[in-house]
């Protein structure tokens, strides 16, 4: 429901302008089902990595939810996709369209990525927490750079969407490992989710994921670079 509103708010603030939904991407529909495709696979692939990273750090092997239905997997897909939906619309949606034309999107990136860091703060509830506050930013924070850098160099909120949905519906919806609990897959151990310390919790959980957007933001890097050649030939 939050996602059809904001959609509805960014309508009606472009029309304002004479613009149309498409000032975010809202267009073209098979050229935005690909951007959107590519970045599911790719969260969600690199998803899928971490948690089976978990299970071989803790030798603890996954097995299907005995309580799972189509209830339960519809309601879990339909919360992470409205979560999803509200985060990028208000962070990689209209504001960020405003941001990059009237700053730049060099400036505009960083800033958005910074506000998204600083977001999560409240969400996740680790204000007056030094440490947890740093992490969040920085793993929060480099993740939004990422989104926000596909908006910018695609046009579109689809590549963005598709990045952010992959990576919590694998992690989320199918290793169980989101704040709604047990979905698809759960731990045979029996514990709510796999947690790893020390150095193997350090990699999967904060390396991996920034080996995730390096590797994105380095294609989309030179995607842009792609982009302004062929316009300035």
């Amino acid at each position: 429901m939050i996602g059809i509103i904001l959609i509805a708010v960014t309508w009606i603030l472009l029309r304002l302008e004479g613009k149309d939904l498409g000032a975010i991407g809202l267009n073209a529909p098979r050229l935005r089902l690909r951007e959107f495709s590519a970045g599911f696979l790719v969260a969600g692939a690199a998803a899928a990595l971490q948690q089976f990273g978990y299970s071989l750090a803790t030798g603890t092997f996954w097995r299907l939810n005995p309580d799972l239905s189509g209830a339960l997997l519809l309601e879990s897909l339909r919360w992470n996709t409205n979560s999803v939906l509200y985060e990028e619309l208000l962070f990689r949606g209209y504001l960020l369209y405003q941001a990059i034309r009237l700053l730049g999107a060099r400036r505009a990136v960083p800033l958005g990525a910074v506000a998204f860091g600083i977001y999560h703060w409240f969400s996740y509830g680790v204000l007056g927490n030094p440490v947890a506050m740093a992490f969040i930013l920085l793993l929060t924070g480099a993740f939004g750079l990422m989104c926000a850098l596909a908006f910018a160099t695609t046009r579109s909120i689809a590549a963005p969407i598709g990045l952010h949905l992959g990576w919590n519906v694998i992690s989320y919806v199918v290793f169980s490992a989101g704040p709604l609990g047990r979905a698809v897959l759960i731990p045979a151990s029996g514990a709510g989710r796999l947690r790893v310390e020390g150095m193997a919790g350090l990699l999967l959980g904060l390396g991996l994921p920034m080996m995730l957007v390096a590797g994105v933001t380095y294609y989309l890097i030179r995607m842009r670079r792609g982009i302004t050649a062929s316009a300035s030939s």
